[in-house]
């Protein structure tokens, strides 16, 4: 998981051997110039942050390629924070060619861009979790070749927001549709009862707070629950290509529906051996909007 350090994180310690730490808050487009001395307008920030975190995470990649090659010791001598003493352990541990990319909101949408042009030596990533891709955090990469997962919220679907003249939902929609179309199996489905926050460990903090500010109306524990359900069925899923649960049902909501919304939408049919145990109920949680292969 990564810290950003492109102004969009409430601050950061930078810490130098040898050096007095710095604290960095959220900085604002009007404290930041490109590297010709140029001021840059808030129309380019984003598109600046999203660069910034593509160099970001190609660095992680080639740290990571480090610790597997054997090289772990050399990066913890390398961290001035003195972290990673452990590092030398994971030799040969990792599977640094097929990387899995995940992201919420202003995340997913850097997720998306590091997409772009994919999989490559920098960036391997053979499949994407797209958590309510962000609204204001710059234009959504569509150049994707790889499987993905997007998500959004009850609170992310069910508000119309207007996204470079478009609607936000249908943009997303249309992403997803593309990228199937493409040949890679992809799905848009809207996790009910749910807000923005739900994915994040927030809830988990403050539960009351965050149910009472954001209009959750899922417990927050079985929204949480929900969420990592269907990323292991969709990591399964890049590993052997089974589909399932969730991930086998037909697109039967081309839009979301508010009248089909939390703990009401029940299917016509039902398998109980499928349907049994902790994962047994899953369907009232969920609307599939886009799957791979399946006509509406």
């Amino acid at each position: 998981m990564l810290e950003h350090r492109d102004g969009s994180c409430p601050g950061s310690i930078v810490m130098r051997h040898g050096e007095p730490q710095e604290t960095r808050l959220t900085f604002k487009f009007s404290e930041v110039e490109s590297t010709k001395g140029e001021d840059i307008g808030a129309g380019d920030f984003n598109q600046v942050q999203l660069n910034f975190r593509e160099a970001e995470i190609e660095r992680v990649v080639r740290v990571l390629r480090q610790i597997n090659k054997g090289e772990g010791d050399e990066v913890f001598t390398q961290n001035s924070r003195k972290e990673g003493k452990e590092l030398g352990q994971w030799t040969g541990r990792l599977n640094v060619d097929e990387m899995i990319m995940a992201g919420h909101s202003f995340g997913a949408t850097g997720a998306l861009q590091t997409l772009k042009g994919g999989p490559t030596k920098k960036r391997p990533f053979v499949g994407a979790i797209i958590l309510d891709p962000g609204k204001q955090s710059g234009r959504l990469n569509h150049n994707v070749s790889v499987p993905l997962l997007v998500i959004h919220s009850n609170s992310w679907s069910s508000k119309r927001s207007i996204f470079y003249g478009r609607a936000h939902f249908d943009v997303v929609l249309n992403l997803v549709e593309e990228n199937n179309r493409r040949g890679n199996p992809s799905w848009f489905i809207t996790s009910l009862g749910t807000s923005h926050p739900s994915v994040t460990d927030a809830p988990i903090l403050e539960p009351t707070l965050l149910s009472w500010t954001t209009g959750a109306e899922i417990n927050v524990y079985e929204g949480l629950r929900q969420y990592i359900h269907l990323s292991e069925d969709f990591l399964n899923f890049l590993n052997d290509g089974g589909k399932r649960n969730l991930l086998a049902e037909k697109a039967e909501f081309p839009q979301y529906d508010p009248g089909k919304g939390f703990g009401i939408w029940q299917p016509g049919q039902r398998d109980s051996e499928k349907e049994s145990g902790e994962w047994g109920d899953w369907r009232r949680y969920w609307q599939v909007h886009v799957s791979p292969d399946i006509e509406i």
